[in-house]
């Protein structure tokens, strides 16, 4: 959850006098061109809203949850190597997480603004033959084990299982054919993401690859 902070501007017009400029950006609550009071903050580059008061400029910003993890202590140089190329996968994969769960959810939100079963099917085919065109070249450049974090990481990203997601919008045949498929791989489509136990360390890296820590 999203938590709303005030940011206090005085330690920045501690540091520049009233008046000047630094790389064209500037920290005030009047506009230098009118001389008008404005409800903004502009503040190296970005632009706030803004309140005064008791007479002080103060930002308001959004500012994302920040979790602190302890470091780790790895018995061995193999858990170590284990752990950069998790970094190195995990990187690698949950772009594509994210794009798929974006897409899914934008397809659902589409085509409930569809009329009938027949529009929502034909729809559902034309976006079948994007999906294959588009991602297709791409997943086959993915390692088996990049293959098996992925469908991990939609699930992460969807709350849903890749069978699950298939079985919703393809239908029950559909889901069990890719699933026996995958099978073939030593995969399953079924496998469901769990943060807090088998895969508490990839969450954690998850995290702090969406931090921009890793």
């Amino acid at each position: 959850m999203k938590r709303l902070f005030l940011l206090w501007i005085l330690l920045c017009l501690a540091f520049l006098s009233p008046g000047i400029k630094a790389q064209g950006y500037y920290a005030a609550n009047v506009n230098p061109e009118t001389s008008n009071p404005v409800s903004t903050i502009f503040l190296m580059p970005n632009v706030y809203p803004a309140v005064i008061l008791e007479g002080d400029t103060v930002a308001c910003m959004w500012l994302t949850d920040f979790i602190k993890y302890s470091p780790l202590n790895f018995r061995s140089s193999r858990d170590r190597m284990a752990y950069s190329k998790l970094i190195r996968d995990v990187k690698k994969t949950l772009p594509y997480a994210k794009e798929i769960a974006s897409i899914i959810t934008e397809t659902y939100e589409y085509m409930e603004t569809l009329p009938d079963d027949k529009a929502r099917q034909q729809h559902l085919n034309r976006m079948e033959k994007y999906l294959m065109d588009a991602y297709t070249p791409k997943m086959k450049k993915l390692t088996r084990s990049q293959g098996q974090l992925l469908m991990k990481l939609v699930d992460r990203e969807t709350n849903s299982s890749s069978y699950h997601i298939i079985d919703a919008f393809m239908g029950s045949f559909k889901a069990w054919t890719y699933n026996v498929f995958a099978g073939l791989f030593g995969n399953s489509l079924k496998t469901r993401y769990n943060p807090y136990g088998e895969d508490r360390v990839t969450e954690r890296v998850c995290v702090l690859v969406e931090q921009g820590i890793v």
